[in-house]
């Protein structure tokens, strides 16, 4: 079986056989492939955010000085370190310089407070912690500290400082229960022997995507989302020439790697990172840097929609729009939202319907109107098995509601260390219960539907 950390559910031999056979799997990390990108597109700009950029060839040695300075500060193979950052250049780094030092970042999004914070501490057993010192008037590090003051795992907490942020921690090193406080901005020191890591181990976690419960920690090796990434990027035709606006939280799924940050990197491209998610604020990025591309969810597809009238910057440079999951229960369909947007906006819409656990289906830029408009569209990958079924587990004809199963090279197995809940989130042959509602289209697209 693939080596997994202790508390994952690893695919069994033979779907790694099938998988790496089919070129799904190509056996390098994701901190081994910024090496690598690094090397092709140097002087080209990976990263923006306001006025600063940050090239190719930099964030490559940010990255590296940074994990040196993790590894100096004791952090050490495979221990956790949750990472909570807003959508700064600081966020892409930390994660990059955690996995190069052979630690996993679990990415948490800035908004989350102490009872999940705590949780995925003690779930994770995380050593360290990333975050702001204070953002949005909380102060992130008071909150560690709490958390460090409860438990035995948190023992270094990695502060960044926003402009003009203050902490009632700001001058601490040490506090009682034995809990180092660094300032990220220190976390530097000249490059070491980097750790030699499998591309079949986790590169990081995610926090899973259902809301009405305590989220579920999702390991995601370097596998299985480089293949997510590269995928997603060479459906919507991604250059070097495309720039991405990550007007979603940098922390989930959606803007991350579908193709999101990772897969713009992958291709030489430039994203762009917005703190701030209004639509006013998020057109007007638009039009200052060029963005070529962007995801948004369905609820932001309509407040996007409203401010248009108001907003005077060129959009004229968006070619493609994503517009992720199904409308909320209760809400009015996407549909007329989708046709005004894309018209208003003179780009080309696609829908996207994925989840932490590595469910991904998306619309070709390529497919019909109706089929855009209408559906979730199919999975990526050939190897992608897709099942609906009724509430006795048979599977349903085309145009029938049922729930969605999913098994492929990109889903998990099975969260981590749950394993009641994977008991029930699994199916005993390894499908991922997503608990959404589907119909299967007769040429294989999925509409998710709340009844």
């Amino acid at each position: 079986m693939t080596s997994m950390l202790g508390g994952c559910t690893p695919w069994p031999e033979e779907f790694v056989d099938r998988y790496w056979a089919a070129g799904h799997w190509r056996g390098n990390t994701l901190d081994n492939l910024l090496r690598g990108w690094a090397q092709r597109h140097g002087p080209r700009t990976a990263l923006v955010h306001g006025d600063t950029r940050i090239t190719y060839a930099h964030l490559n040695r940010r990255a590296d000085r940074m994990a040196a300075g993790f590894r100096l500060r004791g952090l050490r193979p495979g221990q956790r370190v949750v990472v909570q950052l807003p959508n700064v250049p600081e966020l892409v780094i930390a994660m990059f310089a955690l996995m190069r030092a052979g630690a996993i970042p679990v990415l948490c999004p800035v908004s989350l407070r102490a009872p999940v914070v705590s949780r995925l501490v003690r779930v994770t057993e995380a050593v360290g912690y990333v975050g702001p010192s204070t953002y949005d008037g909380f102060d992130h590090t008071a909150m560690a500290a709490d958390i460090a003051a409860q438990g035995v795992f948190l023992r270094r907490v990695f502060t960044f400082e926003p402009t003009g942020a203050s902490s009632a921690y700001g001058g601490l090193t040490v506090d009682p229960s034995g809990c180092h406080y660094f300032p990220l901005s220190s976390i530097d020191a000249p490059p070491d022997r980097a750790h030699a890591q499998s591309a079949g181990q986790v590169a990081f976690m995610l926090l899973s995507d259902n809301s009405t419960a305590v989220p579920e920690v999702v390991p995601r090796t370097h596998n299985d989302y480089a293949c997510q990434a590269r995928a997603a990027a060479e459906l919507v035709s991604l250059t070097e020439d495309d720039v991405y606006l990550a007007a979603l939280s940098a922390e989930s799924n959606f803007a991350l790697g579908c193709p999101g940050i990772v897969g713009t990197l992958s291709v030489g491209g430039t994203v762009v990172l917005v703190e701030n998610s209004e639509p006013a604020e998020c057109l007007a990025a638009i039009g200052r840097e060029r963005v070529t591309l962007t995801s948004v969810t369905s609820a932001d597809a309509r407040r996007w929609l409203e401010v248009l009238p108001t907003v005077q910057a060129d959009l004229s440079s968006l070619r493609l729009l994503q517009i992720g999951g199904a409308p909320p229960r209760g809400a009015p369909p996407i549909r007329p939202i989708a046709e005004r947007l894309g018209a208003e906006l003179g780009c080309r819409l696609q829908q996207v319907f994925g989840m932490a656990e590595g469910v991904l289906t998306l619309t070709r830029p390529d497919d019909p109107d109706e089929t855009v408009l209408a559906t979730q569209g199919r999975p990526f990958s050939p190897d992608d098995e897709i099942r609906v079924i009724d509430a006795e587990g048979k599977e349903v004809g085309d145009g029938e509601p049922g729930e969605l199963l999913v098994r492929g090279p990109c889903t998990v197995r099975g969260y981590y260390r749950a394993p009641d809940r994977n008991a029930r989130s699994f199916t005993a042959d390894g499908f991922f219960r997503t608990g959404e509602l589907a119909r299967r289209t007769p040429d294989g697209n999925l509409i998710m539907t709340d009844s």
